[in-house]
């Protein structure tokens, strides 16, 4: 690129941000100055001379993609954000952390333009970028570098890499040879408490080798912006490992009260520090100093440099001879314009859940270019096995089958950065159980409106001999716990067709509860759609309704029978998806009252914790302690998931019914 700042425009660029970074979080009585004062330099050289990016138009797909990953620093994105022309103003600045605002205590993706993933809990920014990697190489070699060849940036602290989640990202990182995503280590030496010393004494670097990333020690070169757009251009022509950039910074420099100071981590500093401060940098000692003249320079330079490259872009990719693909793999097309490949059951239908999703997923894979697949070491046991699929590998990084390895908590984040990467539709599977290790990435998921697909099997404590460790009886209500994460526990092989369906519908996340023994085929899929739906009825007014989800529909059907046959009238709904039903059944006029007339008993049956359950249900039958080692037959048996505990439970509430 030939467009340039003055070196005097880049020196007060970094004391501008440096102003800001103090300046907020003292107006807001919150935030964290430090990080993002030692950071000025390395972040306004990437923004105005190596990232690949257009402020004009932010969402274009070959755009590099930034990421701060110790994102209590977001003061030091807002700026850069301000600066570069991205719709954040001065006074967005102002209202720092303040409520509505444009610029929250961490960085969060779709609240304003040039925020790719929501980032604050740490390593979980990292674990994304290694997903957005992921993306990004296999977007490369499935439909040329013409249409993609970008890298990712990754700033990280010593917080991201004390937590376990980098252990697992980066090691599948190395494993995988992502040469286009870069990494640079904010080498402080402090957290929160102190010294970094109180409580971690790895060598990073040697960590990092060790996974099989190109380290690069850039010592004391924070605030030489030359030296560090030369080593940024050096890692980013790595060819066959990620880059790790180990650059020791000092906390809150040039602060005169606080560099390398612990304090300066989360305490806004006085007014009188912030004088201090500025009086040293050279800055006027205002609040906001932003001469328009120096803000509308860098602006130009990112915005010249930046429609350059997409006007060119926009150029060559209207030659691309998989145009079609390359556009369906970004815009999902809907299941309505191929459900007709997905297969359809009868009643003779005798499958696992986890078998059902298996064979969608091979049946809609012509229809959905994006997406792509893969499980944390259960591959075939969660049913997320792409038939005749190359494994994703350095060498075949064309791959739909990615092999995540025992690593849960990082599969979950790299899917969450492939989804906001854009062009896949990523599914990921493990035993239920272990989305406790998942959480944090699947709740960030939510919050990000990622649209990925967890699928978790053996869903209850049918999971049998591998005893309570391994049987979920709390996941599930857990889930539904999460705003924004759409769940859906199907009860049989049809309602595992119409999951799969709402999960590429949806606009966000999903997770899909699946079964490890086979369950019967007792319903058509229809109460996937609005979350609920009736499966077996009576003539003339119910004296029970039994309302379950998942294998319990199924035994609620059984159950029907056995009390019909007593001259009682039984009515068996299934309800799949709580938050479906809350968000789209509770809208369809009069549905509620159809499937739940007053005054008729409601039963819930779900082998799972009970607790929500009465917000539908009049008496729930559930599982509230953890499960046995036994096979699981036995254990949904002497749990109280059967037969008789239901007719028996029903007979009583009819009773009781009747004489109110």
């Amino acid at each position: 690129m030939s467009f340039r700042l003055t070196d005097q425009q880049d020196a007060d660029a970094a004391s501008l941000i440096r102003g800001f970074a103090m300046d907020a979080p003292i107006a807001a009585r919150s935030g964290h100055q430090g990080t993002a004062m030692a950071l000025a330099p390395l972040g306004h050289v990437l923004f105005s001379r190596i990232l690949r990016h257009d402020p004009t138009n932010p969402q274009w797909r070959n755009r590099d993609r930034f990421i701060l990953s110790n994102g209590h620093a977001s003061i030091l994105q807002y700026a850069l954000l301000y600066l570069n022309g991205y719709g954040l103003e001065l006074e967005d600045l102002k209202q720092f952390r303040q409520f509505g605002s444009l610029t929250p205590g961490h960085p969060e993706v779709g609240h304003i333009a040039g925020v790719e993933v929501t980032t604050g809990p740490l390593g979980q920014g990292f674990a994304n970028a290694v997903g957005m990697a992921i993306a990004e190489r296999h977007l490369r070699a499935r439909f040329g570098s013409v249409a993609c060849d970008h890298h990712t940036f990754v700033i990280a602290g010593d917080g991201c890499f004390m937590e376990g989640i980098s252990h697992e990202a980066a090691s599948l990182a190395g494993h995988l040879k992502l040469d286009h995503l870069v990494c640079i280590f904010d080498d402080n030496g402090i957290t929160i408490d102190g010294s970094t010393s109180l409580s971690c004494s790895d060598d990073v670097g040697k960590r990092f080798s060790s996974y099989g990333w190109n380290v690069m020690q850039l010592g004391e070169i924070a605030d030489d912006m030359d030296a560090l757009e030369d080593a940024l251009i050096t890692a980013r022509s790595s060819v066959g490992a990620p880059t790790l950039c180990i650059l020791k910074t000092h906390i809150a420099s040039p602060s005169p009260d606080h560099t390398d100071n612990h304090e300066a981590h989360g305490n806004p500093f006085t007014a009188s520090q912030v004088s201090a401060t500025k009086r040293v940098i050279g800055i006027p000692d205002e609040p906001f100093w932003a001469p328009q003249e120096l803000v509308t320079a860098i602006r130009n330079n990112s915005v010249t440099r930046g429609r350059e490259l997409t006007s060119s872009y926009d150029e060559d990719i209207a030659s691309l001879s998989d145009r079609y693909l390359w556009d369906a793999a970004w815009l999902t097309p809907r299941s309505s314009s191929w459900d007709s490949l997905l297969p359809s059951f009868d009643e003779t239908a005798n499958f696992a859940t986890r078998q059902i999703i298996q064979k969608a997923l091979d049946a809609s894979l012509p229809a959905l270019p994006g997406l792509i697949s893969g499980s944390a070491d259960l591959t075939g046991n969660t049913g997320t096995k792409l038939s005749k699929q190359v494994a994703q590998s350095a060498k075949a990084p064309d791959g739909r089958q990615i092999y995540f390895g025992i690593r849960e908590h990082a599969m979950g984040a790299a899917i969450v950065g492939m989804a906001l990467h854009g062009g896949l539709l990523p599914v990921a599977g493990t035993f239920f159980v272990f989305a406790d290790y998942m959480r944090p990435a699947i709740r960030l998921a939510a919050i990000s409106r990622a649209k990925c697909i967890f699928v978790f099997s053996h869903d209850s404590v049918g999971v049998g001999e591998d005893g309570p460790t391994h049987q979920p009886v709390e996941q599930l209500a857990s889930l539904r716990a999460i705003p924004g994460l759409q769940v859906i526990r199907p009860a049989d092989p049809n309602e595992t067709v119409a999951a799969w369906c709402a999960a590429v519908d949806h606009d966000g996340p999903t997770a899909l509860i699946l079964s490890r023994q086979a369950v019967s085929s007792v319903t058509d899929g229809s109460a996937v759609s609005l979350g609920v739906g009736i499966v077996r009825d009576c003539d003339g007014q119910p004296t029970i309704i039994l309302l379950a989800t998942g294998s319990e529909v199924g035994l609620c059907v059984a159950a029907a029978t056995e009390l019909n046959k007593g001259g009682e009238k039984c009515r068996v709904v299934s309800m799949p998806s709580w938050d479906r039903f809350e968000r789209l059944g509770k809208s369809e006029i009069g549905l509620q009252a159809k499937i739940f007339p007053s005054g008729v008993p409601v039963l819930s049956v779900e082998a799972g914790v009970t607790m929500g359950w009465e917000r539908y249900a009049d008496e729930m039958i559930g599982i509230n302690r953890f499960g046995a080692s036994a096979p699981g037959a036995v254990v949904l048996e002497k749990l109280g998931i059967n037969l008789e505990a239901i007719v028996a439970t029903s007979r009583g509430m009819i009773k009781t019914s009747k004489k109110s």
